[in-house]
């Protein structure tokens, strides 16, 4: 069950308490959620150190953009879990199809994760080869953060399609993470 307060809320040590004491929600996806939301707030920190209007404003806006996917996944992830805990009494072909329907939906934050760590790896490996080298080593672990979250996102997208052979979200996330993982290499 997931914390009655919004995780936004919490401190860090609650935060952590709750992710640690969970029985699934949160979980992975939502310490994904706030990977990739923490590698955007450093990129946004170092690119006001580089003194770049530019960069600010994409990582201010990828700060906003992530600040509520662990929230997001939590809370989806925790419906499609009562779906499949409530539909026993359901006709097999329909107790499928709504678990199915519920699980992909919760393939979609995630989904969002690994959109967000691409393009988080990307922006910082920008700020590392142009930005203000005092904070060279901050975008470059914001790069990691980002492709870390990105990887990460692809089991779970591909976990929660497992009754949907061959959807094109499993191939979209991965190779977002591939994107990812070579912005943050390509500036070490």
């Amino acid at each position: 069950m997931a914390s009655p307060r919004p995780y936004l809320d919490l401190t860090l040590r609650e935060w952590l308490d709750e992710l640690a004491r969970s029985n699934g929600v949160p979980g992975g996806g939502a310490a994904l959620g706030f990977a990739v939301a923490s590698g955007a707030a450093v990129l946004a920190m170092a690119a006001r150190v580089s003194g770049s209007g530019g960069f600010v404003a994409q990582a201010d806006a990828l700060c906003a953009r992530t600040a509520s996917l662990a929230q997001r996944d939590a809370d989806i992830y925790e419906a499609a879990l009562a779906v499949r805990s409530t539909s026993e009494g359901l006709r097999p072909e329909q107790r499928d199809w709504e678990i199915g329907r519920a699980f992909a939906q919760a393939a979609e934050p995630p989904l969002d994760i690994a959109r967000a760590g691409a393009d988080v790896a990307e922006l910082a490996a920008q700020l590392a080869e142009s930005g203000d080298p005092r904070v060279r080593a901050d975008a470059l672990a914001a790069a990691a953060l980002g492709a870390a979250a990105a990887r990460g996102a692809v089991a779970l997208v591909t976990v929660n399609l497992t009754a949907l052979e061959g959807d094109p979200r499993v191939a979209e996330a991965e190779q977002l993470a591939a994107a990812a993982e070579r912005s943050a290499t390509r500036v070490h």
